[in-house]
C-alpha cells in the first residue's frame, strides 16, 4: 500500500517524493519528523498505520510539516479485506487525491511568506495559482501576471504556460475579454506551447487541453489531451473535471457527471469545488434534469457570485421549469454580469456541439428574459 501511494505521488511532477529505499528504513521505528525531514530533505512527511480486526481494515494516514511537527491533514479510511487490492488502489487514490490539495496550500503559504525580490519561478507559479482559484476578475489578472513572471524566469515552465492559456479562457467564460480576437489567439498559443513542453506533464495538459476546447474549439483534441493527463496523473482531480467539462460541451453529459462525482470523490476540500459543482449544473441542465441543474448551480453561485456560466444556468434552468420569478431575478444578476450578452452572441461564448443543447441554453435564456 505504501508502494502504491509513493507511486501515485511521483506522478506529481511539482512534488519531490523520497523511494521506497529510503523512506523503508523508518518502518517500525519512533522517529522524531523533524529529523527524518533533516535526514531525507523534505519539507513534508506523510505517516500511517493500519489496524485489522476480523475482517476489516482501518487506515490513518496524517501529513505533518516536518519544519514545525505541524499536522497539515489527516483522514481515516476503513474497508474490508475481501479484496485488498480493491482496498489498496482505494487508499492509494484517496490519501493522493486529499492530500494534494493540502500541500498545494502549504505550498502556497510558503511562496507568499517570501519576500518579491527573491521569488524563482515556481514560487510565482504558486502565487498565481492562488489567485487563479480566487476566481474573480481582478484575481484572474494578477495571476496572469504572476505566470508571466515565472515563463520569463523558466521559459520551458510547461504548467505555467498552461495555467497563463487558461487565464485567458477564464476570461472568455466570464465575458472580461476586451480584445476578443487578440487575446483568444494568445490563450491558445499558450495552451500549444504548454502541450509542446509539457506532453508528461498532466497539470500542463489539463490546462492546457480544456484552454484548447474553449479558445480554439478544439473539443476533440481537448478531450483528448484530458485524458492523456488522467493516464498520467489518476489522482488530479482538475483532470477529471475539466475533462467533464469538455465532454459536457461535447454532449457527453452522463460521461460528464461520472467526472465530476470522481473528482469530487477524489478531492472533497478543493479550492475549485465551485467549478466541479458549475459543471454538475451545466450537465444536468443538459440532460434535461433542471431541478438538479439549479441545485447545483446555486451551490456553485453560493461560493463565486460573479460566475457568469452559473448564472446563465440558474435562469435558464429556472424558466425551464416554469419558476418565472426565480428565473427573473437570476436574469437581473446576469445582466449585471454582462449587459452585451444576447442570444445571438451565445454561440461566440460558448463551445456547445449538440443543436439540441445549444437550443436548450437559448430557450431556458430566452424565456427568462435574455433579450435576442
Amino acid at each position: 500500500m505504501v508502494e502504491d501511494i509513493i507511486t501515485a505521488l511521483s506522478r506529481l511532477r511539482w512534488l519531490f517524493v523520497i523511494a521506497r529505499n529510503s523512506s523503508f528504513t523508518y518502518k517500525g521505528r519512533a522517529v522524531d519528523v523533524k529529523q527524518v525531514g533533516r535526514e531525507l530533505g523534505v519539507g513534508h512527511v506523510l505517516e500511517g498505520s493500519v489496524r485489522k480486526a476480523a475482517n476489516r481494515v482501518r487506515i490513518t494516514g496524517q501529513l505533518i510539516d516536518a519544519a514545525t511537527g505541524a499536522h497539515l491533514w489527516a483522514e481515516r479510511f476503513e474497508g474490508t479485506l475481501d479484496d485488498i487490492f480493491e482496498l489498496q488502489d482505494q487508499v492509494a487514490a484517496s490519501v493522493v487525491g486529499a492530500m494534494a490539495p493540502q500541500l498545494e496550500r502549504a505550498e502556497i503559504e510558503r511562496a507568499q511568506r517570501k519576500p518579491t525580490t527573491s521569488l524563482s519561478a515556481y514560487d510565482c507559479y504558486l502565487r498565481g495559482v492562488a489567485k487563479l482559484h480566487q476566481g474573480s476578475r481582478e484575481a484572474n489578472c494578477e495571476a496572469l501576471l504572476l505566470f508571466d513572471q515565472a515563463m520569463e524566469l523558466d521559459p520551458e515552465f510547461a504548467s505555467a504556460y498552461g495555467m497563463a492559456a487558461w487565464c485567458h479562457l477564464w476570461r472568455k467564460v466570464n465575458g472580461w475579454m476586451t480584445d476578443r480576437a487578440r487575446e483568444t489567439a494568445e490563450g491558445a498559443r499558450l495552451a500549444r506551447r504548454a502541450v509542446e513542453l509539457g506532453r508528461d506533464d498532466a497539470v500542463a495538459l489539463t490546462r492546457a487541453g480544456h484552454a484548447l476546447g474553449h479558445l480554439a474549439g478544439d473539443l476533440d483534441g481537448g478531450i483528448a489531451l484530458l485524458d492523456r493527463a488522467v493516464a498520467l496523473n489518476p489522482n488530479l482531480a482538475a483532470a477529471w473535471f475539466l475533462g467533464g467539462f469538455l465532454r459536457v460541451w461535447h454532449g457527453e453529459t452522463e460521461s460528464a457527471i461520472e467526472h465530476f462525482a470522481h473528482a469530487m470523490r477524489l478531492s472533497p476540500l478543493d479550492p475549485e469545488m465551485y467549478r466541479m459543482q458549475a459543471g454538475m449544473a451545466a450537465a444536468h441542465l443538459f440532460a434535461g434534469r433542471f431541478d438538479a441543474a439549479s441545485s447545483w448551480a446555486e451551490e456553485s453561485f453560493r461560493n463565486l457570485p460573479s460566475f457568469l456560466m452559473v448564472a446563465c444556468i440558474i435562469a435558464a434552468s429556472h424558466a425551464l421549469a416554469e419558476r418565472a420569478e426565480q428565473a427573473q431575478r437570476a436574469m437581473e444578476h446576469l445582466r449585471g454580469l454582462d449587459p452585451a450578452l444576447r442570444i445571438s452572441n451565445l454561440k461566440d461564448w460558448l463551445t456547445i456541439h449538440r443543436t439540441e443543447d445549444f437550443a436548450m441554453l437559448a430557450e431556458g435564456l430566452r424565456k427568462a428574459g435574455l433579450p435576442e
